[in-house]
C-alpha cells in the first residue's frame, strides 16, 4: 500500500527556549490550569443536565439534543480547525477558546436569574461550547510536546489525565452539593471560574517554538493541507484501526451517557445530591486507570496494555443499564468505574504513543482527522439516543448503546493490533 510522503519531524531545534521535564514551571502551569478547568467542566457536565431535567422538565429528546449539539462542531469544522491550528500558536488558540467558553457558559445563570432561560438557550450554549472545545483540544495535543521533553511524555500525560480523573471525581460531588444547597444554574459559575483560571495559566506559559521543515503539503491551500492529514490517517494501519474502534465506541458511550442523569433521577428515583455521589464514585475508575496505565504498559507492552484496557472498558458498560430501581444502583457504579478505568488507561497509553508517532507538522490535522470520526459519531449518538429513548424507553436505550460500545472494544481482537506486544514507534515501522 502506498503511503503519503511527509516532511521529517525535526524535534531537536527550538526557537528561544529549550524543552524541559514535568518539573518545569511551564508544565506546572499547564497542569494546574487544566486541573481547575476540568473541575469546572466536570461540575458543569452534571449541572447542565440537572438544570434541564429539574428546571425545564426535559425529556429524552432534549437530553439527546444537548449532547448532540455539543459534539456536532467536530463534524462541521473539525478538519479545517486542524489545518488552522497547525499554522497558529497553540497557546493563543487555547486562551481564546477558554475565554469564549467562559462567556458562553456565564449566559446560563444570567438568563436563569432573569427568567429568560429556555431549551433553545441551553442548546445554543452546548453548540458554542463545542466549537471552542474543537479548537482547544486540537491545540492541546500540540502544546504538550512543546513543553515536555520526549522521554517525559508518558509521565506528563499520566499526570495530566490523572489530575483530570481526580477532578472528574470531585466535580460531580461538588455539582450535587451545589444543586442541593444553591441551584443548578448558580453552580455553573464554577465552570466559568475554571475556564478563566485555565486562560490565566496559559497566558503565563512560554512554550518552545518547534522548528520544522515546511514541505509542499504544508504550504498549499487549506484543502490540500486538510487532505494531507486525512491521507496520513487513511493510509496508516494503526491510526486507521484505532480511529474506527474509537468512533464506534464513542457512539455507544455518548448514547448512554446522554440519558444517564435522566435515568438516575426518574428511573432510579435518586435525588440531585445522590446523582452527584454516583457520578463521583463512578469517576474513580478514571483515576485508577491513569495511575496504572504506565506501569502496565511497561510490564506487558503498549500494544497488549491497550488491548487489555479496551476489554476492561467494553463489556462492563452493560452493567450501567441493568438496575431497575435505586436498590441496585451499585451495579451502575461498578460499570462506571470499570469503563472509566479502561477508557482512561487506554487514552494515557495511546496519547503518548501518538505524540511520538505523528510528525509534529501534521499533528493538528492528523488529530482532527481522527477526532472527526471519534467525536463525529457523538452527535449521531445524541440524536439517536433521544429518539430511541422517546420511542422505546430510557433504560432499553442505555442497554443498546452500552452493547454497541462493548462490541467496538472487543473488536480489537479481530485485528493485528490485538496481538501486538508494542505499538510501532514510527509510521515506517508500522508499514
Amino acid at each position: 500500500m502506498s503511503r503519503p510522503s511527509v516532511t521529517p519531524d525535526v524535534t531537536t531545534r527550538t526557537a528561544g527556549r529549550a524543552l524541559a521535564g514535568v518539573g518545569s514551571g511551564n508544565f506546572r502551569l499547564l497542569w494546574f490550569g487544566e486541573g481547575i478547568s476540568v473541575l469546572g467542566s466536570a461540575t458543569t457536565g452534571v449541572l447542565l443536565p440537572l438544570l434541564a431535567v429539574v428546571e425545564l422538565d426535559a425529556g429524552p429528546g432534549l437530553m439527546g439534543a444537548l449532547t448532540a449539539l455539543a459534539w456536532l462542531p467536530w463534524l462541521l469544522i473539525g478538519l479545517p480547525a486542524g489545518a488552522w491550528v497547525d499554522r497558529m500558536r497553540p497557546r493563543t488558540v487555547m486562551i481564546v477558546a477558554d475565554l469564549v467558553s467562559a462567556v458562553t457558559l456565564l449566559t446560563v445563570p444570567v438568563a436563569w436569574w432573569l427568567g429568560w432561560l429556555n431549551p433553545l438557550h441551553l442548546i445554543a450554549v452546548a453548540f458554542c461550547g463545542g466549537v471552542a472545545t474543537v479548537f482547544f483540544r486540537t491545540a492541546y495535543v500540540s502544546i504538550i510536546p512543546m513543553i515536555v521533553v520526549d522521554r517525559g511524555l508518558e509521565t506528563a500525560n499520566a499526570r495530566l489525565i490523572g489530575t483530570e480523573s481526580v477532578m472528574q471525581i470531585t466535580g460531580p460531588g461538588l455539582a450535587g452539593f451545589l444543586a442541593q444547597r444553591l441551584s443548578a444554574s448558580g453552580g455553573l459559575l464554577t465552570g466559568v471560574v475554571g475556564f478563566l483560571v485555565s486562560a490565566l495559566c496559559l497566558w503565563r506559559i512560554r512554550p518552545a517554538d518547534r522548528i520544522t521543515a515546511v514541505g509542499p503539503e504544508e504550504s498549499g491551500t487549506l484543502v490540500s493541507r486538510i487532505a494531507a492529514g486525512v491521507r496520513f490517517v487513511v493510509h496508516d494501519r494503526v491510526l486507521r484501526t484505532f480511529t474506527i474502534i474509537g468512533g464506534i465506541s464513542n457512539l455507544g458511550l455518548t448514547g448512554y451517557t446522554s440519558l444517564l442523569v435522566l435515568h438516575l433521577v426518574r428511573g432510579l428515583g435518586l435525588t440531585p445530591g445522590a446523582v452527584g455521589v454516583v457520578m463521583m464514585i463512578g469517576s474513580c475508575g478514571g483515576l485508577l486507570g491513569s495511575l496504572c496505565a504506565t506501569a502496565v504498559a511497561r510490564r506487558i507492552g503498549t500494544g497488549r496494555a491497550s488491548t487489555v484496557f479496551l476489554l476492561v472498558a467494553g463489556p462492563s458498560a452493560v452493567l450501567i443499564g441493568i438496575p431497575t430501581d435505586g436498590r441496585l444502583v451499585a451495579l451502575t457504579v461498578t460499570g462506571l468505574v470499570l469503563v472509566g478505568l479502561g477508557v482512561v488507561a487506554g487514552n494515557v497509553i495511546r496519547a503518548a504513543w501518538r505524540q511520538r508517532y505523528v510528525p509534529s507538522q501534521l499533528m493538528g490535522r492528523v488529530v482532527t482527522a481522527t477526532q472527526v470520526v471519534n467525536f463525529g459519531t457523538m452527535p449521531v449518538a445524541g440524536f439517536a439516543a433521544g429518539w430511541l429513548g422517546t420511542e422505546f424507553g430510557v433504560r432499553p436505550t442505555i442497554l443498546i448503546m452500552a452493547g454497541i460500545h462493548a462490541l467496538a472494544c472487543v473488536g480489537i481482537l479481530l485485528t493485528r493490533l490485538g496481538r501486538t506486544r508494542n505499538l510501532p514507534t514510527s509510521p515506517e515501522a508500522a508499514a
